[in-house]
């Protein structure tokens, strides 16, 4: 565990050398999570508002909620599939020796739009269906969807920068994707280390260090605005550790798209951590 970690921190230090490099690509998360919120806002909240969630529980997913939810779905993969995509399009240029501008990620994902599209239906189409075994599916749909989750992330862990470079459809780039995978790390992947383990270790060190001696101290005061005050630093702060997080995600996404497919590494991550990025070396 403690070797994970360590994995893990030096994986995080490498991807924001990267980010240093080009404090810019931050934006693109932020765009990311603008949109989610505007999304969530078109749908979600007319939603609550007619009442339509409460039908949905006491009656079933008719087809109308069906065909909304799906449309929520979709929107909002789109949004996020997008950013991902200027993002890692952006990452790779970095990663190659260029010096890309933000102009440079959009104008990639523009002009992948389409295959953005496509790929966004098929992740639309997957969370629906994970989404109702975990709803309706009691234990073993909850096993189901779970396993289900694990086996598509990795199967798709690939595919933005293939989208980006290759320029396939989003079938074939979710195949491309898992046999990148296999060929290089093997038929047994595993997750040695992630950047998603340090920052929610970090996440919940600033909630349990931070964030709760001010509730404290808020309480004590008894005083709503200093409680109201501390929760919106809190989530300040989360939310700002969240867009960092996605911000080395890509970055980290590209590098490993490099190393399957060029067997290169840049000056910024060592060839030990992108060899052990899946599954353990052994010696």
């Amino acid at each position: 565990m403690f070797e994970r970690i360590s994995n893990s921190w030096q994986l995080v230090k490498a991807s924001a050398a990267v980010l240093r490099a080009d404090k810019e690509l931050i934006i693109f998360p932020i765009v990311s999570l603008i949109g989610t919120i505007m999304v969530f806002a078109v749908f979600a909240v007319p939603m609550l508002l007619a009442g339509a969630v409460d039908h949905v529980t006491d009656n079933g997913l008719d087809i109308i909620s069906l065909a909304v939810a799906f449309l929520f779905y979709l929107v909002m993969y789109f949004v996020v599939i997008f950013c991902n995509t200027a993002l890692v399009g952006a990452a790779l240029i970095r990663l190659e020796g260029g010096d890309p501008t933000l102009s440079d990620g959009l104008r990639i994902a523009m002009g992948h739009v389409d295959k953005i599209f496509g790929y966004a239906l098929i992740s639309a189409t997957v969370g629906m269906i994970l989404r109702i075994l975990h709803e309706r599916g009691g234990l073993l749909g909850d096993i189901v969807a779970w396993l289900g989750e694990i086996a598509w992330n990795l199967a798709t862990f690939l595919v933005v920068p293939v989208l980006v470079v290759e320029g396939i459809g989003p079938v074939e780039a979710i195949k491309r994707s898992t046999s990148l995978l296999k060929r290089t790390w093997g038929e047994q992947v595993i997750g040695n280390f992630s950047i998603g383990l340090i920052f929610g270790l970090l996440t919940f060190a600033a909630i349990l260090l931070v964030g709760g001696p001010l509730i404290a101290l808020a309480v004590l005061a008894d005083s709503v605005a200093m409680i109201i005050l501390v929760v919106l630093v809190i989530v300040f702060m989360v939310v700002a550790i969240s867009l960092i997080g996605s911000a080395l995600n890509g970055i980290y996404v590209a590098a490993l798209y490099r190393y399957a497919t060029e067997g290169e590494v840049s000056t910024y991550f060592s060839p030990e951590l992108v060899q052990g990025a899946f599954k353990p070396k052994r010696g």
